[in-house]
């Protein structure tokens, strides 16, 4: 507890010492004036209202090297008029000859893998939120969410218009973003602005501000200021409706249920109550066109994370998700309407109140599912953030998971003869969590840092139950964490502190691991030569320890890491690790139903592995990463996974994942084998007519996954879906129709969307 004291206060002196530092780059400015004449969205910017623009040029390098100016010519050009902001933007190509490099046409595509062309906008310039919006050299668009400071969410999805045009010496693009697209303050007339520039045939990206190359090029920190000639128009009444309609056919071969139609349609609406604040709503909402998870071969102790790709929760869900840390969120909105469970409506109130103050409000209201006993349930969640200093900011987070009308099922008095009454799971009445932190980010970006604590409420428990003979434990429902970050050029220095308390319960979160402290350490040091053909290279010594709630150590994992990054862009690492693990509770170490290793039973292993990822400027591109060594019971673990890539730019990339665990251990275990093999195919005929293929086979889980999606987006935000999804079970199992070989159908599900974005 001292030293997490000691964390505490040093987060607050450093915000308090170097919070109120000028911006770094306030002295790079864009004057951008109201376009006096029309201007066509093509790709040509020969409109007299570009000639005469300001342009922002002569970038920064970022990398290979941050102490000189970019190679490759970059020319940048803003205007607006009373509906939407105009950008334009040359990118000439390098003295490297060859076509540009791009891995299809598919909207939000991998940064690293294409010649591309971003800008980021801090709208409150406040050095914490905004947005990002770009095309790749093929004119492939990429939009998204800038939180935490300049993290990106690409997940979201919103209205806008972009066109590029190729030339032999340069790529050229123009963009729209309407006003009703951006949040904003009214008056405000300076925004937080940075271009961004990768030309992978020269290996270089680049900045219009300077930026070391530790930091990306989306640190909100390092940004230039948009200085307007005018506050920005207001976009008037800003109200969107967006219904969508559905239409299905699913087949479950497991049984003898005949095939099952379906039909459903839902509305979302976004209304701005504000330029800055927005209000949105959905009834009977649906997500079957959402991409399908990535699945993994699961050997841990503890659920696993799956991000949400939904796009209801995302403007400005950082509020509630990033509250706490990546295991310890009291809020996860996965956990809403997810396993059949319907959504009936939900709204949700988010954005600024003004350049320091954050609200976001939401309510969700799901129905009940009677095969399982679960009631209706409403899911609240109320985040207030309050910035101080310069980048930092306290928030506090209110989370309510409500059963309506749900009593617990009495199977008493069930009369003699009855048929046996069904077991069904007992649901809380209620699950609560009130939590506040301070989340610090210094002015210079090299610092950061988080202090947390937050307490659960839970419903009284059924008296002589296990929960209730828990609670009366004295164990506590309380979760205090705090880290702080250092990460210079050179040097990462982090250390990190938590403890979760037995009984805290956040049902509405993502907290896999109860009853713990945690300590971890991280220490890493970066070279960088002047010449040659690394670029960089460095260890990075991690350490983690945890302890069980009387203080007795139970887990240890501590890695030695080296990483060479090669200026082709390559990038190789080796590693070795020592694990200690003291079981808290049984636990079958193939995660396949098998037999389990007794609680208290020690575990000690050393093991040791590689990763290497090839250069993305080549046609076909892979990566190897390789883990041998110990595992539970004196047992040994092989893993070897492998990534390839091919593009037939830019309308087609092939990429396929193929992971292969062997498992040794003792009888009765013996020898495991588990294969996860990920084909995806994308085909774009063009930049709104997509046709994904994605093929998952599981051996772990006995589950082959079939999900193939056309998307044609025949307006801005407006789409039109056709989703097929089959999985199949592996091997002789006979059930519904086999497909001679080796695998048999366990279902089968065809939908047709059609969803319309319409401004009123």
């Amino acid at each position: 507890m001292d030293l997490f004291l000691r964390v505490v206060v040093a987060c607050l002196l450093l915000g308090q010492t170097v919070g109120l530092a000028q911006k770094k780059n306030e002295g790079y400015q864009l004057r951008i004036q109201r376009a006096t004449s029309p201007i066509v969205v093509d790709g040509t910017v020969d409109e007299p209202v570009w000639q005469g623009a300001d342009v922002a040029t002569n970038f920064w390098m970022v990398l290979p090297a941050d102490t000189s100016r970019a190679n490759v010519r970059t020319e940048v050009r803003m205007t607006y008029d009373d509906h939407a902001v105009y950008l334009s933007a040359v990118c000439f190509y390098g003295n490297v000859p060859g076509p540009y490099i791009v891995e299809s046409l598919r909207r939000d595509w991998s940064f690293g893998k294409n010649d591309n062309f971003i800008f980021f906008v801090d709208t409150f310039d406040d050095q914490t939120n905004g947005f990002t919006f770009g095309t790749n050299a093929a004119g492939a668009q990429w939009d998204g969410l800038l939180y935490e400071g300049g993290k990106a969410n690409l997940s979201w999805d919103n209205k806008w218009t972009s066109v590029v045009r190729n030339y032999p010496d340069r790529y050229v693009l123009e963009m729209a973003i309407p006003f009703k697209t951006l949040r904003y303050k009214k008056g405000i007339t300076r925004w937080g602005i940075n271009f961004s520039r990768l030309d992978l045939k020269t290996t270089e990206k680049s900045s219009w501000t300077p930026i070391q190359r530790q930091f990306p090029t989306a640190s909100l920190a390092l940004t230039g200021v948009l200085v307007w000639d005018q506050p920005p128009p207001q976009p008037g009444p800003n109200i969107s409706l967006i219904p969508y309609a559905l239409g299905g056919m699913t087949r479950d071969y497991q049984t003898t249920a005949p095939t099952s139609n379906r039909f459903s349609a839902g509305l979302d609406a976004k209304i701005a109550l504000t330029s800055s604040l927005n209000l949105d709503l959905t009834v009977n909402p649906d997500f079957s066109q959402v991409d399908v998870d990535q699945q993994v071969t699961n050997l841990d102790r503890y659920e696993l994370f799956f991000p949400e790709r939904r796009q209801f929760f995302l403007e400005n869900g950082d509020q509630f998700a990033n509250f706490g840390y990546s295991t310890i969120r009291p809020f996860f909105s996965r956990r809403i309407g997810l396993g059949g469970v319907p959504i009936r409506f939900g709204a949700r109130v988010s954005g600024k109140l003004n350049k320091d103050w954050r609200l976001g409000v939401l309510d969700m209201q799901t129905g009940a599912v009677n095969e399982t006993g679960l009631p209706a349930q409403n899911f609240a969640a109320l985040a207030l953030q309050r910035r101080v200093f310069a980048r930092s900011n306290i928030g506090v987070l209110f989370v309510n998971k409500q059963s309506i009308g749900y009593h617990e099922p009495d199977v008493q008095g069930v009369p003699a003869g009855s048929a046996p009454a069904v077991s069904l799971p007992v649901y809380s009445q209620y699950n609560r969590n009130l939590g506040i932190e301070y989340n610090l980010a210094s002015a210079n970006n090299l610092w950061s840092g988080k202090v947390l604590y937050i307490r659960s409420f839970n419903a009284p428990p059924t008296p002589g139950s296990a929960e209730a003979t828990a609670a009366g434990s004295g164990n506590d429902n309380a979760v205090y964490a705090a880290n702080l970050q250092y990460f210079s050029r050179q040097w990462l220095i982090g250390a990190q502190l938590e403890a979760v308390g037995q009984n805290y319960t956040a049902e509405a979160g993502y907290v896999p691991r109860r009853g713990y402290e945690r300590a971890i350490g991280t220490l890493g040091y970066t070279f960088l030569p002047t010449g040659g053909p690394v670029l960089s290279h460095g260890p990075t010594a991690n350490s983690t320890y945890f302890f069980d709630p009387a203080g007795r150590q139970s887990d240890n994992e501590s890695v030695l890491s080296y990483t060479i990054t090669f200026r082709s862009k390559s990038v190789f690492t080796g590693w070795v690790a020592t694990d200690y693990v003291r079981l808290l509770q049984p636990f079958d170490p193939t995660n396949s139903g098998r037999p389990t290793l007794a609680t208290g039973t020690e575990h000690r292993w050393t093991a040791w592995g590689t990763d290497f990822d090839s250069k993305p400027q080549s046609l076909f591109t892979y990566g190897l990463a390789t883990r041998y060594g110990g595992y539970y019971a004196n047992g040994t673990r092989l893993n070897v996974t492998a990534d390839l890539g091919y593009r037939f730019q830019p309308y087609v990339s092939l990429a396929a994942s193929a992971s292969y665990n062997a498992i040794q251990l003792p009888q009765p275990w013996g020898r495991t084998n588990f294969w996860l093999v990920g084909p995806r195919f994308d085909v774009t005929l063009t930049n709104t007519l997509y046709l994904t293929t994605f093929v998952q086979y599981n051996e772990q889980q006995q589950n082959m996954n079939v999900n193939a999606r056309v998307q044609w987006r025949y307006k801005p935000a407006s789409d039109f879906f056709l989703v097929y999804t089959d999985n199949y079970l592996p091997g002789s199992a006979q059930i519904g129709q086999d497909v001679p070989g080796f695998l048999s159908v366990k279902n089968r599900a065809l939908v047709i969307k059609w969803t319309y974005w319409w401004n009123l």
